[in-house]
C-alpha cells in the first residue's frame, strides 16, 4: 500500500494532525492521545506477550510500566556514559539472540545509534521501536529520528507544549487499518471535567509562576494525594506490581502506575484539545529553532566539553533541536539547588537507573550497569530556553564539570566511534514547572 492510501478521510478530526506530521517524516502516521498509549499500542502489534525488550535503563519509569503492561520482560541495555545513548557493542551476543524487540529512547533528543541498532534487528528477525517522544525534531545518519524502524512514537507533550497527544508512525502503511482499530479500542470517553481542566491550565500554571507560588502549589498537592512523585521515581509497590503482572498484557492492572504525570493518556480528545494542539504544532518548526540555538550554546559551556553529547556542530545539518541539554556536573544535588534559587526547576531526570530501582525481580538487569549509573548521577538536564540563564548560575555558583570513565573498546566502543560524540559533531520536569518524569508524553 501506497503512503497515504487507507489514511481517514478529509473530515476525520486527526487528518490535519496526521497530515502535517506525514509530510515531516515520509510515514504514515497515527494519532494518538499520548505517547505512552501510542508505545502499548506498537508493543502489542509487534511483540509477542513474554517476549523481552532490549531498553535503556536511564529512561521515564512510566515507559518500564508500558513494557510490563504489554506482557514483555524488560532487557536493561548498557549505555555510554558522555551521552546516555544505548552502546550495541555492549549488549552481549547471547542477549541479542534472545531479543523480541528493541526499543529506542534517544534521551533528551540525543539519538541512540539507529542505524546500527536498525541491522542488528534485522539481523536478528526482530523489530526496532524508536520512542521519540524527545527527539521530534532530531537527525541521525541524516534521517529523521523515528524513520529507522518499524513504528515509532512521538509526544506533543515536550517540544510542541501540547500537553497532550502524540503520534505511532510506522514503516508499512499497510498496518494502519489494524493500529487504528488497537487503538480506537483502547480510548476511554472524553470527559467535560478533563476538558475543563486542559483548557485552564495554562493559565493556572502563568499564574504560579507569576506569582511565585510552585512551592505553595506542590504543597497543596501533596495534602490531597495528587502529587504522585515525592522524588524522581515512583514508589515501585512491588507487592502490587507482582499481582499486576498476572493479568498482563493488559492495561487496567498497571493503570496506577501508567497514568502517572498524565492522567488523560487514553481519552479520546475533544475538538477543543485538538485545535488547541493543531495551533501549537503549527508553530514546531519556531520552537524548533529556538532549542537549536539554545542547543548550541549550551553545549559550547565548560560542563558539555567535559564529554556532554554534540548537537551544534557539522554532520546533521545546523545540529539537533535537543528538548533537554544533558551537562554534566561534579555535584548535581548542588547544581539543581542553585538553579532552585532562582525558580527553575530541574526536571526529567532518570536516577537511579530501571535496573537498580526495580530490581530482577521486575527486569534484566545490565550487562554493563557502570556508565547508565554515572550518567544517571551526573547529568543536568537543562532547557534549551533558559541556556544563557542557566550558564550564569552555574558559573555563578562555582558548579564543576566531570569527566566521564573511560570505557572499554571491547565493551562499549570507544567516543570516536559513537555519532553522538563531540569528536564527530552529528548529533546532539519543564524547566521552571515541569517535573521529573515526562518521556512518555
Amino acid at each position: 500500500m501506497a503512503l497515504g492510501e487507507g489514511c481517514p478521510a478529509e473530515g476525520s478530526a486527526y487528518a490535519a494532525l496526521e497530515m502535517s506530521m506525514r509530510r515531516r517524516l515520509g510515514r504514515e502516521c497515527l494519532y494518538v492521545p499520548s505517547c505512552r498509549l501510542g508505545l502499548y499500542v506498537a508493543l502489542r502489534h509487534w511483540c509477542p506477550p513474554g517476549g523481552r525488550v532490549l531498553m535503556s535503563p536511564v529512561n521515564d519509569d512510566v515507559i518500564f510500566f508500558v513494557v510490563l503492561a504489554a506482557g514483555l520482560r524488560p532487557v536493561q541495555a548498557p549505555l555510554r556514559p558522555w551521552d546516555g545513548t544505548v552502546d550495541p557493542a555492549g549488549v552481549p551476543e547471547s542477549v541479542w539472540r534472545s531479543l523480541s524487540c528493541v526499543l529506542t529512547t534517544n534521551l533528551y533528543g540525543n539519538p541512540d545509534p539507529a542505524p546500527e541498532l536498525r541491522a542488528r534487528c534485522e539481523a536478528s528477525g526482530v523489530p526496532l521501536i524508536e520512542d521519540a517522544a524527545h527527539a521530534i525534531g532530531s537527525r541521525v545518519g541524516g534521517r529523521p529520528v523515528g524513520t529507522f524502524g518499524a513504528a515509532s512514537v512521538f509526544s506533543l507533550s515536550k517540544h510542541v507544549g501540547a500537553k497532550t497527544g502524540g503520534f505511532l508512525a510506522v514503516a508499512d502503511p499497510g498496518s494502519r487499518a489494524e493500529l487504528e482499530a488497537e487503538r480506537d479500542a483502547l480510548l476511554v470517553p472524553s470527559r467535560l471535567t478533563a476538558d475543563l481542566a486542559y483548557a485552564l491550565r495554562p493559565y493556572a500554571e502563568a499564574g504560579v509562576r507569576g506569582l511565585r507560588l510552585a512551592r505553595a502549589a506542590h504543597a497543596t498537592l501533596r495534602l490531597l494525594g495528587r502529587e504522585e512523585r515525592q522524588g524522581i521515581r515512583m514508589p515501585l509497590r512491588p507487592g502490587e506490581l507482582a499481582r499486576a503482572l498476572g493479568t498482563a498484557p493488559g492495561l487496567d492492572g498497571f493503570h496506577s502506575w501508567v497514568r502517572v504525570d498524565m492522567h488523560d493518556y487514553r481519552l479520546r480528545p475533544s475538538r477543543m484539545r485538538l485545535r488547541r494542539t493543531a495551533r501549537l504544532l503549527a508553530g514546531l518548526d519556531e520552537r524548533l529553532a529556538v532549542h537549536r540555538s539554545g542547543t548550541r550554546r549550551l553545549l559550547a559551556s565548560p560542563w558539555a566539553a567535559a564529554g556532554a553529547a554534540a548537537g551544534a556542530g557539522p554532520g546533521e545539518g545546523e545540529g539537533q533541536p535537543l528538548f533537554r541539554v544533558p551537562l554534566l556536573v561534579e555535584d548535581r544535588d548542588a547544581a539543581v539547588a542553585a538553579l532552585a534559587r532562582h525558580r527553575i526547576t530541574t526536571g526529567y531526570l532518570y536516577d537511579p537507573p530501571l535496573d537498580a530501582y526495580a530490581g530482577e525481580a521486575f527486569t534484566d538487569p545490565s550487562p554493563a550497569p557502570e556508565g547508565a549509573a554515572w550518567f544517571a548521577r551526573h547529568a543536568l538536564p537543562v532547557d534549551p530556553h533558559q541556556a544563557d540563564q542557566v550558564i550564569g548560575i552555574l558559573r555563578a555558583a562555582g558548579i564543576r564539570p566531570t569527566t566521564p570513565p573511560e570505557t572499554s573498546d571491547s565493551t562499549s566502543g570507544t567516543r570516536g566511534a559513537s555519532s553522538n560524540t563531540r569528536g564527530t559533531r552529528d548529533t546532539g520536569g519543564t524547566g521552571g514547572t515541569g517535573g521529573t518524569g515526562g518521556t512518555g508524553g
